[in-house]
C-alpha cells in the first residue's frame, strides 16, 4: 500500500494535472460509467462520519473518501475535519493508496471550477474576484490562474484582516503568474470589472450583487453545499445564458441557490447542464462574448476517486511515497 501525504502529491501533481482530471471524471459520471452511491454518515460520541465510496465501471477503479467532523480535535492538537482516501487495486480489491483526503478535496474541488471556467469563461478573461477566504480559496484561486492569464484579481472577505492575510500570502505563493492581488474594498466596482467571479463561503445570504454583473462574465458558485446557503444571486441563475452544474443529482439535492429559484418557477431543471455535456460536446459552451455563464459544484465521489487513482498511478512511475 502506497502512503501519499499533502507533501508527496505536491512535488509532482499540479492543477493542470487536475484539471484535466476532473474534465474526464465528470464526462465518465454524465456518460453513465460511474456508480456513486449516497453518502453514508454516521453520528459518533465525539463528532460524525462520513463515507463517500465510487466505482467507475469501464476503468474498474473504485475507492472511498472517508471524512471525519470532530469539533474537539483541536484541543488534542489534531485537524477537526481529518480526511482520507483509500484506492482499491482493481486487480486484486485490496487497498492500493492512502491518501492526503483534505489535500485531495482541496484539489479536485478547485480543479472541477478550474474546469469550468476554462470551458466557459471568455478566452480573453483577465479580471477575476474571489469571494472567501478559508480553507478551499487558495486552490480556487490557483485553477483560475491556471486556466486564464489574469492580469487582476480581487478578493473578499466579510473578515477584513483575514482577508489582507490572504492577500499578502497569496502575493508571495503565487508571484510567479504576475498578476496583481488586491484587497477589495469596493466589491461592487470589482464585480462591475470582473470577467470571471468565484464565491467559496458557506453564507446564507448572496455575497455579491448580481445587478452589478456585465456581459460576457462568468460565475463560480463552489462554498454553498446545503438548501440553507445561498451565494449566487437568485437574478443571476434566472439571467444566465449557460446553467452548468457538477452533477444535477447533487446540485438540485443539496445546493440552496439552485434549489431555490427553481421552486419559484424562475428556471426549470431542465435549464441546466452537466460539466461533462460540455466536455462531451464542446459546442454546448459559451457561443459569444456577450453570455453570462454559470457553474455550480457541490462536489461527488467520482471526482476523489479518479483524481486519486490518477495520483497514485503517477506516484508510483515516480516513486513517490511511502510503500508499505
Amino acid at each position: 500500500m502506497l502512503i501519499l501525504t499533502a507533501k508527496d502529491i505536491e512535488k509532482f501533481y499540479t492543477m493542470k494535472d487536475a484539471v484535466a482530471a476532473d474534465k474526464q471524471a465528470l464526462k465518465i459520471y454524465t456518460e453513465g460509467n460511474s456508480d456513486v452511491p449516497l453518502r453514508i454518515n454516521f453520528d459518533m460520541q465525539k463528532g460524525q462520519c462520513l463515507f463517500m465510496p465510487a466505482h467507475i465501471k469501464d476503468q474498474d477503479i473504485a475507492g472511498i473518501k472517508i471524512v471525519s467532523v470532530f469539533p474537539d480535535n483541536s484541543k488534542l492538537g489534531k485537524p477537526s475535519v481529518p480526511a482520507q482516501v483509500l484506492m482499491l487495486d482493481p486487480k486484486t480489491g485490496e487497498v492500493c493508496a492512502l491518501l492526503d483526503g483534505t489535500f485531495v478535496t482541496q484539489l479536485r474541488t478547485g480543479a472541477v471550477q478550474g474546469a469550468a471556467t476554462d470551458l466557459l469563461a471568455r478566452k480573453d478573461a483577465r479580471r477575476a474576484v474571489l469571494i472567501g477566504t478559508g480553507g478551499q480559496a487558495i486552490s480556487q484561486l490557483e485553477a483560475m490562474l491556471t486556466v486564464r492569464p489574469l492580469t487582476d484579481v480581487a478578493i473578499f472577505d466579510i473578515d477584513i484582516q483575514k482577508a489582507k492575510r490572504f492577500t499578502d500570502e497569496v502575493k508571495c505563493r503565487f508571484y510567479h503568474y504576475s498578476t496583481h492581488f488586491y484587497f477589495s474594498q469596493d466589491l461592487d466596482e470589482d464585480i462591475s470589472l470582473a470577467d470571471i467571479i468565484t464565491s467559496v463561503t458557506t453564507s446564507k445570504v448572496v455575497t455579491f450583487n448580481g445587478d452589478k454583473v456585465k456581459p460576457g462574465t462568468h460565475i463560480n458558485g463552489v462554498g454553498a453545499y446545503t438548501p440553507q446557503m445561498h451565494e449566487i444571486p437568485q437574478s443571476i441563475v434566472e439571467k444566465a445564458d449557460i446553467r452548468v452544474l457538477d452533477t444535477k443529482e447533487g446540485v438540485f439535492a443539496e445546493a440552496g441557490d439552485i434549489i431555490d429559484p427553481i421552486k419559484q418557477n424562475l428556471v426549470s431543471e431542465d435549464d441546466f447542464l452537466e460539466l461533462g455535456d460540455l466536455v462531451i460536446d464542446p459546442t454546448q459552451c459559451r457561443q459569444n462574448e456577450e453570455q453570462i455563464t454559470l457553474f455550480k459544484t457541490v462536489g461527488t465521489a467520482v471526482l476523489d476517486v479518479y483524481i486519486g487513482y490518477d495520483i497514485y498511478l503517477k506516484a508510483k512511475e515516480k516513486g513517490i511515497g511511502l510503500d508499505l
